[in-house]
């Protein structure tokens, strides 16, 4: 691929750069994707272990893990799905390295975005004090947790889900509907509300 790098990596996408790194050692394609990616793996990062200075040693732990696992990138998902991931994976595995069961989520990831294919039952779940559904949210296991805020906070789809977690199209949507029963359960058992 002959391309003049100064001038256009910004233009290139994702997978082009990710193969002029493996063929080239590009520097410039290096950067690009390490602009690119930055806020999103620390935003993930930071909302894993809550504190910045950490974050940031996260993140470019989980950047430098990308950059050496690049050429097992096969493109038979978006890279931002990759990227996703490696960084879900390197937190939760950074979390139960520290023997935690749970990460606090922040007021911003609670505000889960709905979706057309969420049934009637979870919108009204959705509307719940965010204070109600933070002290929820922290009452399911971290995978229940993790796989919710994938759907309704990333909006990540039922395929970048299930390639994440390696599990069936079936499985996944199994999980997202076990957690919100979850959830609702817990709401009405607290609240003596039924939503």
């Amino acid at each position: 691929m002959a391309v003049d790098l100064k001038n256009s990596v910004q233009h290139l996408t994702d997978e082009d750069l990710v193969q002029l790194i493996i063929e080239q050692s590009c520097d410039e394609c290096i950067a690009e994707l390490y602009n690119r990616y930055l806020n999103r793996i620390y935003r993930k990062s930071l909302s894993f272990v809550k504190r910045t200075s950490l974050a940031e040693d996260i993140t470019h732990d989980i950047f430098l893990k990308i950059l050496l696992s690049l050429s097992s990138f096969k493109g038979k998902s978006k890279f931002s799905t990759w990227v996703y991931s490696i960084t879900y994976n390197y937190c939760i595995d950074y979390i139960r390295k520290r023997n935690k069961n749970a990460f606090i989520v922040s007021d911003k990831d609670t505000e889960l975005k709905d979706t057309e294919d969420v049934h009637d039952d979870w919108n009204e779940t959705l509307e719940m004090k965010a204070s109600r559904l933070h002290k929820l949210l922290d009452e399911i296991s971290l995978e229940d947790k993790t796989i919710l805020l994938m759907k309704y906070q990333e909006d990540l789809s039922i395929k970048d889900i299930q390639e994440i977690f390696d599990i069936s199209e079936s499985a996944t949507k199994m999980r997202i509907k076990r957690a919100k029963e979850k959830v609702q359960m817990l709401y009405i058992k607290e609240y003596k509300e039924y939503v």
